[in-house]
């Protein structure tokens, strides 16, 4: 069983950073996923894609797969580009784009 640990993105819907900071180890599956016949619901015979083990560092969520003798790989986080905006600079005289109002 493979597993990948990464740092959890932001969430897309909210502008904090809640739940970021903290490493995760989650088991890839190694099936594929079916529909069931009666509910039409997407799922799979395989539990372990259900486990996600959060960790305070990435060192410890390493330590853990090695100890346990879990294949893994890291997927290092992005960094995050911050572009300062202000609401004046919609009408700054060198403003290049055209004001649409």
């Amino acid at each position: 069983m493979r597993a990948r640990i990464y740092l959890p993105p932001k969430n897309a819907m909210q502008s904090g950073r809640a739940k970021t900071h903290e490493w995760v180890l989650e088991f890839v599956s190694t099936t594929a996923k079916r529909a069931d016949g009666l509910m039409g619901w997407i799922g799979g015979a395989d539990t372990q894609t259900q486990v996600k083990l959060t960790f305070a560092s990435q060192a410890e969520a390493e330590a853990y797969a090695q100890k346990n003798a879990i294949a893994y790989d890291v997927e290092l986080p992005q960094a995050r580009r911050i572009k300062p905006k202000a609401y004046a600079d919609n009408f700054h005289f060198a403003r290049v784009e055209n004001w649409t109002h």
